[in-house]
């Protein structure tokens, strides 16, 4: 049983950063790459960010790149989203999400097996 837990979240201003953290458990978080998705009220959920097994490789939606940063730190299992230049567009709940092993080439949330419970980010204008 793989759990997911994202915290980081909250009301910030356009233009202001948040730091999103997704702790693991349950599963050995460093064999396996992880994704960050977001879901806006009445949208699809949507790829944001992947990052492979070793921090190595990342890949980032258009609509965050260079804005956003995908990090992880396998010592502490756990993912990090760095959000700067928030826009209201951003405006979602933001999920983490466990890949295949290794590496993930996908931006489709069905390829992705766990999922954790989401965390709020709000950017107001």
């Amino acid at each position: 049983q793989v759990q997911l837990v994202e915290s980081g979240g909250g009301l910030v201003q356009a233009g202001g950063s948040l730091r999103l953290s997704c702790a693991a458990s349950g599963r050995t978080f460093s064999m396996y790459a992880m994704g960050w998705f977001r879901q806006a009220p009445g949208k699809e959920r949507e790829f944001v960010a992947r990052i492979s097994w070793s921090g190595g490789i990342t890949y980032y939606a258009d609509s965050v790149k260079g804005r956003f940063t995908i990090s992880r730190d396998n010592a502490k299992n756990t993912v990090y989203l760095q959000m700067n230049g928030l826009k209201p567009s951003d405006t979602a709940v933001y999920y983490c999400a466990v890949g295949p092993k290794w590496y993930s080439d996908s931006t489709d949330s069905s390829t992705y097996d766990y999922w954790g419970q989401g965390t709020q980010v709000t950017v107001s204008s």
